[in-house]
């Protein structure tokens, strides 16, 4: 049977994608398989896509005739304004169009989604969350590392390095003495100033920690090592964004998940 076959036996009425509405959705990691049917199914609809810089350019193929925005912001380079985003998603469903407003990973796991929705609120448009895979959650299961496991952690933190080193900094501290797996987005330039802050916080520099690069895309590359020697590691290896931080004893289990079985090969 053909995926499209399969596709069409599944009892999925897609929503009503009315002019003059938005809707806020989540491409995934990257991968093409990270995609959720109601977000195809949204994208075929759309007359307009305004998408961001991690989004494969493939995937705007299931949207027809659309029209296509590129807003992407990515650290330390031009990125288009907040403010620009929201006047663009405004004034497109005013003119009467159906607007789909596409986001890597999951629009409300540091995506601005919510923040998004406030301005269209604010604006009196109609609007509506579509979900997709969380890009943590997405890049563990590419690299063979689960969330959680029973006997090693009971949460797990999400969180952002974007603002470390500056007044609006996390308690790395607070995060540290928890003792949890912390998964960290938008970190690699400050992957220095965040690992010295977890060990001052009470984390030993053997902590194990693993960087997770293009996750789910073909150029998905994973470093594994400690939290004292992953950031000079990941500068020689060359590693950069967009990637993922992981520190805790979940990414052990990668190297057990990763070992051949009876003759055969784990990829």
């Amino acid at each position: 049977m053909s995926l499209a076959d399969a596709i069409t036996r599944l009892p999925f009425e897609p929503m009503p994608f009315a002019p003059g509405h938005v809707w806020l959705a989540g491409a995934g990691p990257g991968g093409l398989g990270c995609l959720t049917l109601e977000v195809i199914s949204a994208l075929s609809l759309a007359d307009v896509v305004i998408y961001d810089a991690l989004i494969d350019p493939a995937a705007l193929r299931a949207a027809g005739e659309a029209e296509h925005f590129f807003v992407g912001k990515r650290g330390g380079k031009p990125s288009t304004p907040q403010e620009e985003i929201n006047r663009l998603m405004i004034g497109e469903a005013r003119s009467g169009r159906r607007v789909l407003r596409l986001k890597g990973g999951d629009p409300n796991t540091f995506g601005r989604g919510g923040e998004e929705a406030l301005a269209l609120a604010h604006a009196g448009i109609h609007f509506r969350f579509l979900p997709g895979v969380t890009s943590a959650f997405g890049a563990l299961a590419a690299a063979h590392i689960p969330a959680t496991l029973r006997g090693v952690n009971k949460a797990v933190i999400l969180a952002t390095g974007h603002a470390a080193g500056t007044p609006d900094d996390l308690d790395w501290a607070a995060l540290a003495r928890t003792g949890q797996p912390i998964v960290i987005y938008m970190g690699m330039s400050n992957l220095d100033r965040i690992a010295a802050a977890l060990i001052a916080g009470g984390l030993d520099a053997s902590t194990p920690a693993a960087v997770l690069m293009s996750a789910t895309t073909v150029d998905e590359k994973a470093l594994v090592g400690t939290l004292g020697d992953i950031p000079r590691r990941a500068r020689e290896e060359g590693f950069g964004s967009p990637a993922l931080i992981v520190v805790g004893d979940i990414v052990t289990v990668r190297e057990t998940l990763l070992r051949p079985r009876g003759g055969g090969t784990t990829v």
